[in-house]
């Protein structure tokens, strides 16, 4: 029973930690506004881990390769973690494994995110469309990069933005892929 209660706080808190960490990747590649008081929680709840991993780890391109690294280290302990409360010796765990889960969660990751992003701003446009809202905002910057490219390929009919419809198709491909990879890589959650 402990070791239940145990799993489900740190998939909690693995879950909400790694959020922000890709927040704070997602933000930087959206080039969203980091006055927003919800950037400046990301940032300042991602800055003490991220500092020392950007000495190491430079930014390329306007990708911000250290909160990457980050992310995947994060869901790397937490495997660890998992592993070890499920009755299992460390000294089973292999390492390239463990490296492998942690990519694919972290991609998945990222999927939902933009997944749950896209279906906010649909749903923001249509309750609350003049909204100024920061959080509203901040789904909106988050959101332009996966939108934009779309939108240049399917243009507005009469008025309807049929975008997020193509860009839910090829979130839920990109998921299939990536649960794929999980299950070849042997992936325990």
């Amino acid at each position: 029973m402990l070791a239940k209660i145990f799993i489900t706080v740190l998939q909690f808190v693995s879950m909400f930690y790694l959020t922000v960490v890709l927040l704070r990747f997602l933000l930087q590649l959206a080039r969203a506004d980091f006055y927003n008081p919800i950037s400046q929680f990301v940032v300042k709840a991602t800055n003490a881990p991220l500092r020392p991993l950007r000495r190491v780890i430079p930014g390329i391109g306007g990708v911000d390769g250290a909160s990457l690294v980050l992310a995947v280290l994060v869901s790397a302990l937490f495997f660890t973690l998992l592993w070890v409360a499920s009755g299992y010796s460390i000294m089973q765990l292999n390492p390239v494994a463990l490296l492998a889960w942690s990519g694919v969660y972290v991609l998945d990751l990222i999927i939902n995110i933009y997944f749950w992003s896209v279906l906010a701003v649909v749903i923001i446009s249509w309750v609350a469309p003049q909204s100024d809202h920061p959080a509203i905002a901040l789904v909106a910057q988050i959101t332009e990069p996966v939108m934009r490219p779309v939108r240049n390929i399917v243009p507005p009919l009469g008025g309807l933005d049929l975008s997020p419809i193509f860009v839910f198709l090829i979130l839920n491909v990109l998921r299939v892929v990536v649960d794929h990879l999980g299950a070849a890589v042997g992936m325990p959650v």
